[in-house]
């Protein structure tokens, strides 16, 4: 690997960062429109409610959850005013924290992401994985790891020990369920789900 020390950066390398940021760009928005289309709901929904189902007891703490997503506080704390507001999550204070804020997914979340995860997964497959070979792909999972080594993000520290070794597996645990569609999670909420439906009364007609 080359490491350069000096500010220069050269047109190829200017055109290959330029290309990255435009295809990234433009995956993302084709990721969105599928989304929106499926389910109504948006990218930022998606990744709140899959974060929140991939946890024990379907919620977490407000700071764990703006760490995982890689987001600020204040950007956390917007987007989880606008899905209360539309019903797809629930938030509470901590009872041994007045501090805390715990962030829970509610059945409507539920329903939201679930009905997404294999559309979802399709799209990704459609636009990312298909058009790339087994050693492509090897190659951009080695390419990412070294670029999150350099930027080092508080939620995924690699192998560092203490709190950071459990964000780092928090890290690992996320990665997971963003391949969206793990079919063991995705059963046990679906037959949850049918359960809850077949408890509800049937309207009156």
């Amino acid at each position: 690997m080359r490491m350069r020390h000096d500010a220069e950066v050269t047109p190829t390398e200017w055109d290959a960062w330029r290309r990255f940021a435009f295809m990234r760009r433009q995956l993302e928005r084709a990721l969105e429109k599928e989304l929106q289309q499926a389910s109504g709901i948006s990218g930022a929904d998606y990744d709140v409610l899959l974060t929140l189902l991939d946890a024990g007891g379907r919620e977490r703490r407000a700071g764990e959850l703006s760490e995982l997503l890689g987001w600020e506080k204040s950007r956390l704390s917007h987007q989880v005013t606008r899905m209360v507001a539309r019903g797809l999550v629930a938030r509470r204070e901590c009872d041994s924290d007045g501090r805390g804020t715990w962030i829970g997914i509610t059945d409507e979340g539920r329903r939201a992401v679930l009905a997404s995860m294999r559309i979802h997964a399709e799209a990704v497959r459609r636009y990312f994985f298909d058009v790339l070979s087994d050693s492509e792909l090897e190659t951009v999972r080695s390419i990412s790891e070294r670029v999150l080594d350099a930027v080092h993000p508080p939620a995924c520290p690699g192998e560092d020990a203490g709190a950071d070794g459990e964000r780092g597996e928090a890290c690992d645990a996320l990665t997971t369920a963003l391949a969206a569609g793990t079919d063991a999670a995705l059963a046990a909420d679906t037959v949850g789900l049918a359960a809850d439906t077949a408890a509800q009364p049937s309207p009156a007609r």
